[in-house]
């Protein structure tokens, strides 16, 4: 048996639909990942099969294959943990694979079973939508995830269990509100540090693009001051 799970491969601010097959066939025991994977996505793996072990789910001692099609499309990111998982739990029989046929899936997973948040939210419930699916992502996603249209079917989990138990109607899920972060009163400001264009440049790339940063000097409160903008800026 082959399940399929709907997810998405990010691509700027959009999100293009990925379908991720799982088969549980006799042969060699373990698990291997296919279709243009990176680092983040072949590592899935072992966050899959912990998770699912901490879930109460015994893998079978069988061959299980993913492939993430089109095979041509790289992916990248944790997001692929969940609809993975979900395509085993859909192959093994433990949650309906036709109640997730309606759904685009993302999320990472914890090795405890529980779902961790991801960028992108957003953009994969768009997606989502215009393919006439709603969205299954993490419990911290789903308020980013709600503003993309009150006709859009949101779930959103805290763990596997938790997801397991909504399609079996025992924990049934609520639809997560929009909303935005509430910020502090005070707010670190760019403009409250004198001089220092380039550095202050770099910081709004850097919080900008969601690249990495790495500064070097003295410890003062200027640099602090700077560093504390750009964590606020990149959140």
């Amino acid at each position: 048996m082959v399940a399929r799970i709907s997810t998405v491969a990010f691509q700027g601010i959009e999100g293009v639909p990925v379908d991720v097959q799982v088969m549980v066939a006799p042969g060699k025991v373990g698990m291997q990942i296919v279709g243009l994977p990176d680092k983040a996505v072949a590592e899935s793996r072992e966050r899959v099969q912990a998770a699912l072990h901490a879930s109460g789910l015994a893998l079978p001692p069988k061959r299980v294959t993913v492939n993430l099609a089109p095979a041509d499309l790289p992916k990248e990111g944790s997001h692929f943990d969940l609809p993975i998982a979900l395509g085993l739990m859909a192959a093994l029989g433990a949650v309906p694979a036709d109640a997730l046929a309606s759904y685009v899936v993302i999320g990472e997973l914890n090795l405890d079973g529980t779902i961790a948040a991801v960028a992108g939210a957003l953009p994969a419930a768009i997606g989502a939508n215009a393919l006439g699916k709603g969205l299954i992502c993490p419990a911290e996603s789903g308020a980013e995830a709600a503003w993309a249209g009150a006709d859009v079917d949101i779930l959103a989990p805290r763990s596997l269990i938790a997801l397991a138990n909504h399609f079996r109607g025992t924990q049934v899920l609520s639809r997560p509100e929009p909303a935005i972060r509430s910020n502090p009163a005070n707010l670190p400001d760019l403009a409250d540090i004198k001089g220092q264009e380039s550095a202050k440049r770099a910081l709004e790339v850097a919080a900008a693009g969601g690249h990495n940063l790495l500064t070097l000097c003295y410890i003062n409160s200027r640099r602090n001051l700077a560093g504390d903008d750009r964590d606020y800026a990149s959140q």
